[in-house]
């Protein structure tokens, strides 16, 4: 690669787009945004996707005028669908990740079909909305959201393992599976899929004049969202792990074999050679806000001892119901004896999700990954220093606080890791 090289990433969140332009060291050159509210009100019209990302585009491309563009890679919400005419004209708004299929008979037959294993299950189901989006429209294909996005770069429509999953794709065998027919789903209408990372097609000539960029600019298979975040913390190798200490308690370790657990939400995503395998729970930020303001927090965290221990066994839930490390939908939250002191009732609630997020990674380890040797820590808690000691007592591991999490910056190393392959 030439030493002026640039990878770009391109993120289509839910709330807009971002590009970043990246070059081979990591460092980052451009950076754009543009929020989907500046192009419309309908965050399910897919012209609205592609006016924010042209003009994120527009926004981080003159930066990089003097560098040579080398490939782009697309990550974009996990789950969302489109059905397309021949030409590629979309027939309908987007199917969302969080839509929920209408249809009964379409969600039990899915039931009926689908091994217990699959990611397909449950009322949001990508498969199930396939199924809706093929008797509504009619559809010469359906593709993802990333594939769309790409799509119109390259003029390909090619999906990655990590988006098709929730549709029904098999991440080990390498192929949409067997019994997928058996759903009614017509099996021309899926785009072929790609493993992530993969270089597939080149910037399409009108494109290429439209951003002032070089034809042979190549696209590379992305991923979601989520599993871009996770590559753009510099996680690489098994064993690393990724907590986000958000409204919920999310955690993800990268492992060297597949893990599932349908029962617990646990799906192994396919990523750089390796396998990314993950679950969130209920517990996280928002117990402490139901209980403390922002203030409060920051107040009283500073007067807590992270070298000792509360003494109290908390399991922090808003509502009865835990999904992992424990599937339970009636498991009651524990936030008692609560102490007359504040500051001792926060110390025994971040210790509490604390415990949680280990007993997740033993989960995981249990399910066969392996163990977990270091964490990168995203979120509004990764903040906190005294919570993260709390955290590193009962890992015992190294615990880092990531430069970047941004998902475009993880689709940017996802482009650089597939043509440097």
């Amino acid at each position: 690669m030439p030493d002026d090289a640039v990878y770009v990433g391109i993120d289509l969140g839910t709330s807009g787009a971002r590009v970043v332009g990246m070059a081979a060291s990591g460092q980052v050159l451009a950076e754009g945004r543009s929020a989907l509210s500046d192009h419309g009100s309908d965050h399910r019209d897919p012209l609205t996707w592609w006016a924010a990302v042209c003009s994120a585009l527009e926004r981080a491309l003159p930066a990089l005028k003097d560098r040579t563009v080398q490939g782009i890679c697309v990550d974009a919400t996990s789950g969302t669908l489109l059905a397309l005419s021949e030409d590629g004209t979309v027939l309908s708004p987007g199917s969302m990740y969080n839509d929920r299929c209408g249809d009964e008979a379409i969600l039990e037959r899915v039931v009926d079909v689908a091994p217990s294993s699959s990611a397909v299950h449950g009322p949001s189901s990508a498969l199930a909305r396939a199924l809706e989006l093929q008797n509504a429209c009619c559809p010469h294909r359906i593709v993802h959201q990333a594939d769309w996005i790409a799509g119109q770069l390259c003029g390909v429509f090619a999906s990655d393992h990590n988006n098709a999953l929730k549709t029904g794709y098999d991440s080990v065998a390498g192929q949409w599976p067997d019994w997928m027919p058996d759903t009614g789903l017509d099996m021309k209408l899926l785009p072929p899929v790609h493993e992530p990372g993969t270089v597939y097609a080149q910037l399409t000539a009108g494109m290429a004049a439209r951003f002032s960029l070089s034809e042979s600019v190549r696209l590379v298979s992305g991923t979601t969202d989520g599993c871009a975040s996770f590559i753009a913390t510099g996680a690489s190798q098994a064993g690393d792990g990724v907590t986000a200490l958000g409204t919920t308690l999310t955690i993800k370790l990268l492992s060297d074999v597949p893990v599932f657990d349908p029962a617990c939400g646990v799906y192994s995503h396919r990523i750089m050679g390796l396998w990314l395998a993950g679950g969130a729970s209920n517990t996280g930020g928002n117990v402490l806000l139901a209980h403390f303001d922002e203030s409060q927090i920051r107040q009283l965290s500073a007067r807590i001892d992270a070298e000792t221990d509360s003494g109290l066994d908390y399991y922090p839930l808003i509502t009865p119901g835990e999904r992992f490390p424990i599937a339970d939908s009636t498991l009651p939250p524990r936030l008692s004896p609560e102490p007359a002191d504040r500051c001792l009732f926060l110390k025994g609630m971040l210790e509490g999700i604390a415990d949680i997020e280990r007993q997740s990674y033993q989960r995981l380890y249990e399910l066969g990954a392996p163990r977990l040797r270091s964490v990168r820590s995203v979120g509004g808690g990764a903040t906190s220093e005294v919570w993260t000691r709390i955290r590193a007592r009962r890992l015992s591991i190294p615990m880092y606080l990531p430069d970047n999490a941004q998902a475009a910056y993880g689709a940017a190393v996802l482009a650089r890791f597939g043509l440097l392959q």
